[in-house]
């Protein structure tokens, strides 16, 4: 599968503002058509306006720090403090375990929580509360707990509205972004380009090749 360039100015998906040094002045290029990559440096007026920040490095030699412009990332809460956001992040692993996604894909899953409970005290009231259900039966710091005592802590929480508050926003949260798309080797949507047809639809590299008799030619038309 070629190597897919992700560009945040050519899609609605969101993708987490990346920390440089050297910011490059976004434009297109006349002749191309190219847009080039947009680099969002963090201000510390910016860190100041949140309750909370997440942030960290993407692994060098990986798809993602190679596609991302800088390998530092971060993310600001409006609500959550960083320890809270941090034990979000901790339960979606357990949750949804991967280990091709980075830290900086479920700093997205709290990033997310963060924003409903900004907008709702009862969101808070209960990420909070559940945040300190997951202390409490971790015995100390959940997100520095070993990973069984995660698993056992959350599993103790299994049933409660906090449990599948954060088990639904999964779903959206860690798997509808670019990264989550890169990661797994999603070229993202084709009904515009023409359909799957040609962009992707023999890429199983995990089934043998099929014969002729049982994956004919196409038929274009």
């Amino acid at each position: 599968m070629k190597q897919m360039l992700i560009n945040p100015l050519e899609t609605n998906m969101r993708v987490i503002p990346i920390a440089v040094q050297q910011p490059e002045l976004a434009g297109c290029d006349e002749d191309s058509g190219v847009v080039r990559k947009v680099n969002l440096p963090l201000a510390r007026r910016e860190f100041l306006k949140g309750s909370g920040l997440l942030f960290g490095v993407l692994a060098t030699g990986t798809l993602l720090a190679g596609l991302a412009p800088s390998n530092a990332w971060a993310l600001e809460l409006k609500k959550l403090s960083t320890a809270e956001g941090q034990t979000l992040m901790a339960m979606g692993r357990v949750l949804y375990p991967h280990q091709k996604l980075p830290d900086a894909v479920y700093a997205l899953l709290a990033k997310d929580l963060d924003a409903g409970a900004t907008s709702d005290a009862k969101t808070t009231t209960l990420l909070r509360g559940g945040i300190a259900d997951l202390d409490k039966a971790a015995g100390g710091n959940f997100s520095k707990a070993t990973p069984a005592k995660q698993l056992a802590a959350v599993k103790s929480l299994e049933g409660t509205p906090f449990f599948a508050a954060v088990r639904a926003k999964c779903v959206t949260s860690l798997y509808d972004n670019d990264m989550a798309f890169a990661a797994f080797g999603y070229p993202g949507s084709s009904w515009e380009k023409g359909g799957y047809i040609t962009r992707g639809f023999q890429d199983l590299k995990w089934l043998p090749e099929p014969s002729k008799e049982a994956s004919p030619e196409a038929w274009m038309g």
